[in-house]
């Protein structure tokens, strides 16, 4: 039986090569700039973990929907999906290719090679401190430096850039580059429609020099900051408005939020209340640089960042 209401721009008789899933709406942090808690959003967590859709309903939806809209990768996702281990173990089995976007502040499994960890940490320890909670940052790089050299499942960093954060992105660079990650990306700041956290930029052209500044630090550091060029000149104006006039994650990817005991789909992949026309999500932009190329959706695991 597969528990998933799928509405807006997404179909049942479509076919999608990835697809994310929120796991749980429990998370052990608070950060203030999450978009999954954000109001208007299926996210509410029941007071028990145990009271969210059963790993085995869950496990035979995600079967059914990968069988009927033939997806090949799957992105993990919560509140903090490692609060699910036993899950996670069983569904990572299901894909041929598998990310886990996690806060770092567990211990990473090892998950074997189909599996790829997205670290969330969003700048240097006072700024990331002050959006994720007093103590996180030093409990993440522990995490990462206790990864052992035969890990078997890849790990990157992702930092959200926002204004609060735009000038301090190389401190972080220099710190994960003396830890045992393999690379990292930056993705931008998605706001909401009255955006009023002091994290977005008014307009894409004031954005404009956050992106340049990736720009330089991908020059700088070279195939540690994983963000693919183009990607990034696509986030450029005018062309960033272009990309999102024509979203290619509402074509290939299929978003699917836990709601009661169902999957939901929300208006696009963060959520319902969302300012399209300033988008900075790293997928967006580096779908659209794939379709512009004519390359793979979902790459080779070995270029997958």
């Amino acid at each position: 039986m597969i528990r998933a209401m799928l509405s807006g721009h997404y179909r049942e008789d479509r076919r999608y090569p990835a697809a994310m899933v929120n796991i749980t709406n429990h998370c052990n942090l608070s950060c203030k700039h999450c978009f999954i808690y954000r109001d208007g959003n299926p996210n509410e967590a029941p007071e028990s973990i145990r009271a969210e859709m059963s790993d085995a309903d869950m496990l035979e939806t995600l079967e059914g929907l990968r069988d009927r809209h033939g997806i090949k990768t799957m992105l993990w996702m919560g509140g903090e999906p490692l609060l699910k281990k036993k899950l996670l173990a069983k569904g990572v089995r299901l894909f041929a290719r598998n990310t886990i976007t996690t806060n770092g502040t567990a211990p990473l499994p090892d998950f074997g090679a189909s599996v790829h960890y997205v670290v969330s940490m969003d700048g240097p320890e006072d700024l990331n401190d002050d959006l994720r909670g007093e103590g996180t940052f030093q409990r993440v790089l522990r995490n990462l430096s206790n990864v052992a050299p035969d890990f078997g499942s890849t790990v990157q960093v992702q930092c959200v850039v926002t204004r609060r954060n735009q000038e301090r992105l190389e401190e972080l660079v220099d710190t994960l580059r003396a830890s045992p990650v393999g690379w990292m990306t930056f993705s931008f700041y998605v706001p909401m429609k009255d955006d009023e956290t002091g994290n977005a930029w008014e307009t894409n052209v004031e954005r404009a020099s956050a992106v340049r500044e990736v720009l330089r630090l991908k020059q700088a550091y070279g195939g540690f900051v994983r963000n693919g060029r183009r990607s990034l000149e696509l986030m450029l104006p005018p062309d960033c408005e272009r990309v999102t006039a024509r979203c290619p994650t509402q074509e290939w990817l299929l978003p699917l939020w836990l709601e009661d005991d169902h999957f939901t789909t929300p208006f696009c992949c963060y959520g319902n209340d969302v300012d399209c026309n300033r988008c900075g999500a790293w997928v967006v932009f580096e779908f659209a640089a794939r379709r512009e190329r004519g390359a793979p959706v979902v790459p080779d695991r070995a270029n997958q960042a």
